[in-house]
């Protein structure tokens, strides 16, 4: 699955009052794992930015005298998101921005939703983590996600801390600091359900069936336990047997 981990940064909160965007940032997950390709750009909003919009991402209008406007920056971002699942924290708010400059442009296909899906995080936090915050800092707390290099938000910062909860929110990768060069053998589950045809999976099962069974130590499953308790922070563990 591609997936893009968007955010924004604003001259203010409000399109009606002809505010624009001014950075956009985004991140490419390709099944579950950051590729390392990236789409940053800072844009010209022709207008000022609020003061406490720069009070927030530290931008001011000097800083991006020089910068591309949207339209002229508009189909790479377009293909960079073409067909991808958009994952973004509070999705009404960016893709109203991003809606809004496709429309002043009077883009043919003037809405994100002609060219990607949206999974709004701020909704699925909510869910499972009812009446508490849900503010991707309060999130970054809950799921260990180090964000001290943090000084002010920025949109591809943002986007690298939002992929991080989103991996620890769904499944714990992140979070459980899961060597996935290590060659250690493990698969992620969601990989291996979604992705691993039959006959993978059964030649996988023939192979361990012929392995000896040896029984952990005291340490292991100690460490085991351990393991289990960081799982249960990202929420239902399903190697509880209870």
């Amino acid at each position: 699955m591609r997936q893009i981990v968007l955010d924004t940064e604003t001259t203010g909160l409000s399109t009606a009052q002809g505010h624009r965007i001014i950075e956009i940032g985004a991140l490419e997950l390709d099944n579950r794992r950051l590729t390392g390709r990236e789409f940053h750009r800072f844009l010209n909003p022709d207008r000022d930015i609020d003061a406490g919009a720069e009070a927030v991402h530290g931008i001011s209008r000097a800083d991006l005298e020089t910068e591309p406007r949207f339209p002229e920056i508009v189909e790479e971002f377009l293909a960079f998101i073409k067909d991808a699942e958009l994952i973004i924290h509070n999705a009404t708010f960016d893709v109203g921005f991003l809606n809004h400059e496709l429309k002043l442009m009077k883009h043919k296909k003037p809405t994100i939703e002609d060219h990607a899906t949206v999974l709004d995080t701020l909704t699925m936090a909510r869910k499972i983590h009812p009446g508490q915050r849900n503010s991707l800092d309060a999130l970054c707390k809950r799921y260990d996600v180090d964000a001290t290099k943090r000084d002010v938000h920025g949109a591809l910062i943002d986007s690298e801390l939002l992929a991080n909860v989103y991996l620890a929110m769904t499944g714990g990768q992140r979070a459980l600091l899961l060597d996935e060069e290590s060659g250690d053998g493990y698969v992620d589950p969601d990989v291996a359900g979604h992705h691993a045809d039959e006959s993978t999976q059964t030649a996988a099962v023939i192979a361990v069936t012929d392995l000896p069974i040896a029984k952990a130590s005291a340490e292991e499953t100690a460490a085991h336990d351990a393991m289990l308790e960081k799982i249960r922070k990202s929420g239902a563990c399903v190697w509880d047997i209870d």
